[in-house]
């Protein structure tokens, strides 16, 4: 694996460089484990190294969507916007467990507190509703990247926020019309969203926001989108 000097990055997210990702091929299917760091560099990108991952979105009960913007110290990405909470299962025993995808929603459990500090029990694993599954490739810069399968998840709740600002710049409540602007000033250049909201925005997302109270239509766990 190619050596990449990371003196200059923050030190606590190059901690995390060290957690182990789950590899899987383009089906999905698990085929190993390397470092969070490893999964990421471009390099090894281009050689197919893929990672499985999840995006959660949150809503709330006046069914307006969380957005996070996330940190200037993270090392992809820094500054974007997003949805609520974007990151890796484990190879862990917990994270790894596949039976309807609840070692990924236990993941998503984790990171919610990690990131936006919302407790634990509010947001239980059973709460978090496994939706299908996008196939996407993009790069941050001329280092970093992302190569993922990433299980879509949804909860609508309200919770109790208290953000990392190492991880999270800051956050909002959106409604469909604010999002709406966003991505038009996106657009134009003058603010930046994290390629898969993009994409999960430009195909997605506005058709779920509008069957809230329905979402159990768009249930598809044997399709991967590939984007």
């Amino acid at each position: 694996m190619p050596e990449i000097n990371t003196d200059h990055l923050d030190a606590q997210q190059v901690q995390l460089l060290a957690e182990m990702c789950i590899l899987i091929d383009e089906n999905d299917r698990r085929i190993g484990a390397e470092t969070k760091k490893n999964c990421h560099l471009n390099e090894n990108i281009k050689k197919g190294l893929l990672h499985r991952a999840f995006s959660v979105f949150l809503f709330n009960t006046e069914n307006k969507l969380l957005l996070q913007q996330r940190s200037d110290a993270k090392i992809t990405f820094p500054g974007c916007f997003s949805n609520a909470c974007c990151s890796h299962p484990l190879s862990t025993p917990g994270e790894l467990e596949e039976n309807d995808a609840i070692g990924v929603r236990r993941a998503a459990q984790r990171r919610l507190k990690a990131e936006l500090g919302i407790p634990l029990e509010e947001v239980p694993p059973e709460e978090i509703n496994y939706l299908t599954r996008i196939y996407y490739k993009a790069q941050s810069d001329g280092i970093w990247g992302e190569h993922e399968i990433d299980y879509i998840l949804l909860m609508k709740k309200d919770v109790t926020l208290n953000p990392d600002p190492n991880e999270i710049k800051s956050h909002c409540y959106v409604s469909q019309e604010e999002l709406k602007e966003l991505l038009r000033k996106a657009a134009r250049g003058e603010v930046k969203v994290t390629p898969w909201f993009q994409m999960i925005a430009d195909r997605f997302l506005f058709h779920w926001w509008d069957n809230l109270n329905h979402w159990n239509q768009f249930v598809d766990h044997e399709k991967i989108h590939r984007m």
